[in-house]
């Protein structure tokens, strides 16, 4: 018994210390965050200006200041523009794919129609296809449909994404056929059965493909450099890029609240999101 208890304590340490590891990221945001300027310039100094010495870090400010989070909070007005942004966008995509995934993910699921594998393997041949590969087909077509250097240019094609039909499917392929034969049985129609069985039966896997979307959209590069032109509609991903040395307490104060709402949507979404992954790594 004894042997065993020591055994786990042993275990525990390095899982300690890999933890330590993994949010370093976090402590290293959140204590630059309360330096000041010159504190931060004597330590990232030797990389951001290529003056002599090494980068130095302490866990502790030596004077804690609150100056980066008034400035980027209450001096900032672009950093608000760019958060509603990032705000709408990722509200839009979530939306548009609750509306266009659930219903697809339910049809591949539960219906039998010709080439139903086919296209459903279209669907996983798309979803493994990066942006860069579909780049320049997106622009040709949004700019077809004048679509460029505007919101619905970057919530459209994420809305018809294959991904949260791909997470989706798995758990409304899991419902057991005999409740759907029951409710046939009790005279439920086809919409019925999806909207009092198949939704919240498959609620874990909705849940969980928003998660993982929320984590994703809300974190845009790529798309808004290459569809938006005009700055004042990108999004908040894209505000660090504009800060300098001179500015690096409000990059580490934006990145503080940047973080925030995504980590708050993966705490709350966390079960579901652990259901998600594990559905999706079972094998057809």
């Amino acid at each position: 018994m004894r042997k065993t208890v020591q055994m786990r304590y042993l275990l525990l340490i390095p899982l300690i210390i890999l933890a330590v590891i993994c949010c370093y990221p976090v402590i290293f945001l959140a204590t630059g965050a309360l330096m000041d300027v010159g504190e931060l310039t004597d330590n990232l100094g030797p990389v951001m200006k290529g003056s002599e010495g090494f980068v130095s870090w302490r866990f502790m400010p030596l004077f804690p200041t609150l100056q980066n989070y008034v400035e980027l909070l209450l001096d900032s007005p672009q950093f608000f523009v760019m958060f509603w942004n990032s705000v709408k966008l990722t509200a839009g995509i979530l939306a548009g794919q609750l509306l266009i995934g659930i219903p697809a993910a339910w049809g591949f699921a539960r219906f039998e129609f010709p080439f139903r594998k086919a296209v459903y393997t279209l669907y996983i041949i798309l979803m493994m296809m990066p942006f860069q590969v579909r780049m320049l087909s997106d622009y040709l077509i949004l700019d077809r449909m004048h679509l460029l250097d505007s919101h619905l240019g970057i919530i459209l094609p994420a809305v018809f994404s294959t991904f949260p039909v791909f997470i989706m499917y798995r758990f409304f392929r899991g419902i057991p056929g005999a409740i759907i034969e029951s409710a046939k049985l009790d005279g439920a129609g086809a919409l019925q059965i999806f909207l009092h069985i198949g939704i919240p039966l498959g609620a874990g896997g909705i849940v969980s493909a928003m998660v993982l979307n929320f984590l994703e959209y809300w974190n845009l590069i790529e798309q808004p450099l290459t569809f938006l032109k005009d700055k004042t509609l990108w999004p908040l991903s894209l505000f660090l890029p504009n800060i300098g040395l001179e500015k690096a307490g409000i990059a580490f104060v934006s990145s503080v609240v940047t973080l925030i709402p995504a980590v708050f949507v993966f705490l709350l979404g966390q079960d579901y999101l652990e259901q998600g992954i594990a559905a999706a790594a079972v094998k057809e």
